[in-house]
């Protein structure tokens, strides 16, 4: 075992019940712009819309991996992937997800509970035909979390679809698979953690009543978990 720890005394400011926005929508905005911005001007948030997505399989074990947040707004955050995949297979037969927004050089963390639904296809499309045309060939290539014999083969197979869809330079060059979509989470709780020393965190917790979206205040409570 090895005793050689790092240990960090964590040096954010948190977060009161004081400085929190009226609604975690609004909360979450503020902290993703700001690291937006910090990773504009500094190099120790390179991704700041990487989200960490769990899954629950068919036997309940948890599955986590990172996207990319291609989507955020009052009706919650959104992600493009295979509907094939390994968590879309997951959220297929049980539409449980978590997801965490994670800036360590930051010390923060927006944490968010719910369940999936599917994106509207016209939002996918628009999205897919915004992606540059590699990626897009790219989407065809792969059928994600399938087992592959070496990366000949799938580069094989790259070649394959970027000879039938050469790029033209149009939104239509390749066409949308009718495997790729994407999810919204539809939120039941949006978490804040604010790192600060000595191990003692904020942990701000909007928690929903009633039906509504991220940004109406009357459909959250807020409440404080011990860190």
């Amino acid at each position: 075992m090895n005793n050689d720890v790092t240990r960090i005394d964590y040096t954010g400011t948190g977060l009161s019940e004081d400085e929190v926005a009226d609604t975690p929508w609004q909360q979450a905005t503020l902290w993703l712009d700001e690291a937006v911005e910090r990773s504009r001007a500094q190099a120790d948030v390179p991704e700041p819309h990487a989200l960490s997505v769990a899954t629950v399989d068919s036997d309940g074990v948890p599955n986590v991996r990172t996207v990319l947040m291609r989507y955020f707004d009052e009706r919650g955050p959104g992600f493009l992937t295979n509907t094939e995949s390994a968590k879309g297979t997951e959220l297929d037969g049980n539409d449980a997800i978590a997801a965490s927004l994670t800036w360590p050089a930051m010390f923060r963390a927006v944490r968010f509970r719910g369940r999936a639904e599917l994106l509207d296809r016209a939002e996918v499309a628009d999205y897919f035909a915004s992606r540059p045309w590699a990626s897009r060939i790219s989407a065809w290539a792969s059928r994600q979390s399938q087992p592959v014999t070496s990366r000949a083969e799938l580069e094989t197979a790259y070649e394959a679809y970027a000879v039938r869809w050469p790029d033209r330079g149009n939104a239509d060059d390749v066409p949308l698979p009718d495997f790729w979509g994407g999810y919204r989470i539809v939120c039941d709780e949006v978490e804040f953690w604010g790192g600060r020393r000595n191990r003692l965190h904020d942990r701000l917790v909007f928690t929903r009543t009633s039906d509504g979206g991220l940004d109406e205040p009357g459909a959250w409570t807020l409440s404080r978990r011990q860190p």
